[in-house]
């Protein structure tokens, strides 16, 4: 049995015992219906499961892209923004593709007719994920040739964002490992990349049970979950 067909079992019996969240759940097919969050501009939540787009690769919270006029534009909150507004008073549909390395479900979600993967391209608010696919190359060329969102100056692709921010962080981290793993007020433990809108002002306290990690897989397996902007 493949991981995303484990997955998509492990789900389904934890829905029928009730231990999914009421906001969503699993059909007699793969797909998932719910009401949803948006975590960033290509990641959401549904109860408790979070649902990175297939196909596309948004500006990461905190980004910065270029205007027309040269001026910086907060092109990370603005596909964050977008996206929330897309699902607003929507049941979302989900068809499960694969799962990641820190266990979130790659999936095609609709609002409607709408592809939110492919609108969000076509908005110029997220790059089409070659990497992963080339569902949505044709859409980026299109929102590229009309200088819209992100193709309207210059911008750096989130995957080369998160690899500088990466290298620098690792740079001062202690043995390396730049993953902070932060305690918050409530209790809950919440782990920040070198990318997270909260990374520079998090400070960890390692005598109060908070910690450094290597990999985002090694802070979810220890019980830590992303910040809402990872």
């Amino acid at each position: 049995m493949g991981k995303t067909a484990r997955l998509l079992t492990y789900l389904a019996m934890g829905f029928m015992t009730g231990a999914a969240a009421s906001s969503a759940q699993i059909n007699k097919g793969p797909t998932i219906l719910g009401s949803a969050s948006v975590i960033d501009g290509d990641t959401i939540k549904l109860g408790p499961l979070s649902v990175r787009l297939h196909g596309v690769d948004a500006p990461e919270q905190g980004q910065t892209c270029q205007q027309r006029n040269g001026r910086p534009w907060d092109c990370g909150s603005a596909a964050t923004a977008a996206l929330a507004e897309m699902i607003k008073g929507q049941t979302l549909q989900c068809e499960p593709l694969d799962t990641d390395a820190y266990g979130r479900i790659i999936g095609r979600c609709f609002a409607g007719d709408t592809d939110l993967g492919r609108d969000m391209a076509a908005l110029g608010l997220a790059w089409a994920y070659r990497e992963y696919s080339e569902d949505y190359v044709e859409v980026e060329a299109e929102a590229r040739s009309q200088g819209l969102g992100i193709w309207q100056g210059s911008a750096q692709a989130p995957w080369e964002y998160r690899a500088t921010r990466w290298e620098r962080a690792v740079a001062e981290a202690p043995e390396g490992c730049p993953i902070k793993g932060n305690i918050s007020a409530k209790g809950e433990r919440i782990y920040h990349t070198p990318w997270s809108s909260a990374y520079a002002r998090t400070q960890i306290d390692e005598a109060q049970g908070e910690r450094w990690f290597c990999d985002e897989a090694e802070a979810v397996a220890a019980g830590w979950r992303a910040a809402r902007s990872r």
